[in-house]
């Protein structure tokens, strides 16, 4: 680390089942300062690049945030569930054997460019107020306005139904659980997001990123030696 982590920019690759926030609490915790923050949210079920800004550099989480992402991950056809991923109980919807890769590819490109996109229900969104999450998950039904998001790059990297991997590279605000949902109801036979990591932000590569226990492992060592 070039700069006193007070002033730092951490690039963490977010563990599976770990919440954003639980990255955060861990470095700041490590750290012993108030000012910590994300620069994008990842779900718990999605692993990769996660940007951790501390102190000073706080003041530029927005500008991360803007940065163009790209994630990989796999989408499963023929069945979905309320949150879009593994989050809720899978439902059947329909065989998706007679689809080729042409047609998965040809649903793929309706979902490039610059599109209209429903954020999911099961999201931390706010709305009254709320995390409309919280309101999905007591059954109630929340109605979101599609919001304006670019899609740069929808690629289809493997196809072995029920599974396609791909790879996308998106706007700032692109749900790719909501890209799971459209490609779904394009085919007709549903669809749902089996696992996501997110590769790149920016310039910013999953690449470089530090586990999170290494991060910490660093950041006591540095702390040892200007003792």
């Amino acid at each position: 680390m070039d700069q006193k982590p007070y002033g730092e920019v951490f690039l963490i690759n977010k563990p599976y089942r770990w919440t954003s926030f639980d990255v955060v609490k861990k470095i700041r915790n490590t750290l012993k300062i108030k000012k910590v923050g994300h620069a994008g949210t990842l779900d718990p079920l999605a692993t990769g690049l996660l940007i951790i800004c501390a102190g000073k550099k706080t003041k530029s989480i927005n500008d991360y945030m803007g940065m163009e992402k790209e994630y990989t991950g796999t989408f499963v056809l023929g069945k979905t569930t309320a949150s879009f991923d593994l989050e809720q109980e899978i439902e059947n919807v329909a065989d998706p054997s007679h689809l080729t890769l042409e047609e998965v590819k040809k649903a793929s490109q309706k979902l490039t460019g610059d599109i209209l996109q429903i954020p999911p229900a099961h999201s931390a969104i706010k709305k009254d107020g709320k995390r409309v999450y919280e309101s999905a998950r007591k059954g109630k039904e929340v109605k979101l306005d599609p919001r304006p998001v670019k899609i740069s790059l929808f690629e289809i990297t493997r196809f072995e139904l029920p599974e396609i991997d791909f790879r996308i590279i998106c706007s700032k605000g692109t749900y790719i659980r909501s890209i799971a949902r459209d490609i779904g109801e394009i085919l007709k036979v549903g669809a749902y997001m089996s696992a996501l990591t997110r590769t790149r932000i920016g310039n910013f590569k999953l690449d470089d990123a530090n586990e999170v226990m290494e991060l910490v492992d660093k950041i006591k060592s540095e702390k040892t030696q200007d003792q």
